[in-house]
């Protein structure tokens, strides 16, 4: 028989000592500073495509054998600062992901050592009150007056736990024992409402919770991308004459597309008339409400259910940090809660504890909290304001620099997102039937710049009309770049608006 090497908690494959550990961090972390700080030269994006990385990594088989953890790691930063695309750069207004706090990347560093897992309090003391305190620091942001919440991965996770607390709240029977008997003569239909264009979350909800997406009504916007409120009045009525349960209304505080917020005092009004759930997606665009000047546009909102919050969207946390904030937290345990006799976590009644999987839907949990408390208590309210008023600030500005072009053409602009379009001048009418071309040369125009690497936006489409999409969530963007990121569109516009005429010219 071979020996067995004896491994001890020092030799182990995984192990490294006190010494080993600080002088490989420090390695680390003087390349993160330096990359934070280059940060702003660097292009966006290379715009790689998959091959290429492919051959980065190498085509390799499971190593046999490993590597000093300084040289994996000097590998893996390289890596990763050289072909990743960075949200964080001042030129990134794509998606609504933040510009990363550099104290919440040092948070995960700090909870990642520690490794709580925060699913029980007797599993993560510390964290679980740390968890529980930024719960009620985010309601007290957005005016939310609720006593419970979870944090999750996103906005996906956040909306789930709004909408299965909703659905265990206003089903008339045992759902969690019964299971949903809609396909049936025992009960009616349970139907949700919410705006057209709201996030497809909506949708992977109805379907993964047993309702089915023909369960979702759509209700009709106005001309600002709002709900219309006389027609979501209208369908529950007449659904419920038709003898279906409406159990859930969703208002959207920000909208992925344009930013728009509906009248979401109309709505709470509306929803309680129907003995309706009523969930605000503010996944994006609820930390605005923490300025004054926007207290009219938020009211409603206090009068919600559940609202879901987006950490690591407008508040500038690294991902993932997902929130749900619940009016009661009993329909959170409500929702959730299983007791197998397995688990020994309850704690005394004399001073009783708070375990987060009775709240939602995983067991085992990250510290994801830490890194939005921190940051919380670094900036303050003020600092919040300061970092989410000056979003706003640039995106009307960058409306307004649309509209001053003569090729240009600001569509809108609700909190940071502002959509506009180049649109070409001397455009001959044949190649705008339709707004065909237009639509046509925005789409290319966008592939373009989200593969050049100078500035990355995303797009919308508003009547019609294929859009640019800048969205500002980046305490690192300035009026300069808006002034370069026009600069970018009209140059890149003109070259392929050239292009496609040539193209159209040649057909004919």
């Amino acid at each position: 028989m071979e020996s067995m090497e004896l491994t001890t908690s020092k030799n182990a494959p995984l192990a490294m000592d006190a010494h080993s550990f600080a002088e490989a961090g420090h390695k680390l972390v003087d390349k993160i500073a330096a990359f934070l700080n280059d940060l702003p030269d660097k292009p966006v994006t290379r715009g790689e495509q998959p091959s290429q990385i492919r051959r980065l990594l190498g085509e390799n088989s499971l190593p046999v054998n490993g590597l000093p953890a300084d040289t994996l790691l000097n590998e893996a930063s390289d890596l990763l600062f050289e072909h990743s695309l960075f949200n964080g750069h001042p030129s990134f207004m794509g998606y609504i992901t933040s510009s990363a706090t550099p104290i919440g990347a040092l948070a995960d560093m700090l909870a990642s050592a520690v490794n709580p897992n925060t699913g029980a309090y007797i599993l993560s003391p510390v964290a679980t009150e740390i968890e529980l305190q930024t719960i009620k620091w985010l309601g007290e942001m957005i005016g939310f007056p609720g006593n419970g919440g979870i944090f999750v991965s996103g906005g996906n996770m956040a909306n789930f736990i709004g909408f299965l607390a909703a659905r265990k709240a206003k089903a008339d029977w045992n759902v969690r024992k019964e299971g949903l008997k809609s396909v049936n003569a025992f009960h009616s239909h349970l139907l949700v409402y919410c705006a057209k264009g709201t996030h497809t979350w909506i949708e992977k909800a109805a379907d993964l919770f047993g309702l089915g997406t023909d369960a979702i009504r759509w209700i009709d916007v106005n001309e600002y991308q709002q709900m219309d409120t006389a027609k979501l009045d209208y369908q529950i009525t007449k659904d419920r004459a038709y003898g279906y349960s409406p159990f859930l209304v969703v208002g959207t505080a920000g909208s992925v597309g344009t930013g728009a917020v509906d009248p979401l005092e109309e709505i709470s009004i509306i929803a309680k008339h129907h003995n309706c759930w009523f969930h605000v997606d503010g996944a994006y665009g609820a930390p605005a409400a923490l300025l004054p000047e926007n207290e009219k546009l938020f009211r409603g909102l206090s009068e919600a259910d559940s609202v879901a919050i987006d950490p690591h969207k407008w508040l500038y946390s690294p991902l993932e940090a997902g929130c749900i904030l619940v009016k009661n937290e009993t329909h959170l345990t409500d929702a959730f809660s299983f007791h197998p006799e397995y688990f020994n976590f309850d704690g005394s009644a004399e001073d009783p504890v708070v375990n987060f999987y009775d709240y939602g839907l995983q067991n085992s949990r990250g510290f994801r909290a830490l890194k939005v408390w921190l940051a919380i208590r670094q900036a303050g309210r003020n600092g919040y304001r300061k970092m989410i008023r000056k979003d706003i600030d640039l995106a009307q500005s960058l409306f307004e620099l649309a509209g001053s072009e003569e090729e240009l053409e600001a569509v809108s602009c609700n909190l940071s997102i502002t959509t506009f379009r180049f649109v070409p001048k001397n455009l001959r009418v044949d190649l705008m039937e339709d707004e065909s071309y237009l639509n046509t040369l925005n789409e290319k125009l966008l592939n373009v710049l989200q593969a050049d690497g100078r500035v990355f936006l995303s797009n919308a489409v508003i009547d019609n009309k294929y859009c640019l999409r800048a969205c500002i969530v980046n305490f690192r963007t300035t009026f300069d770049h808006l002034m370069e990121l026009v600069q970018v569109v009209l140059t890149e516009g003109r070259r392929i608006d050239a292009q496609l005429r040539g193209q159209v010219k040649d057909k004919r």
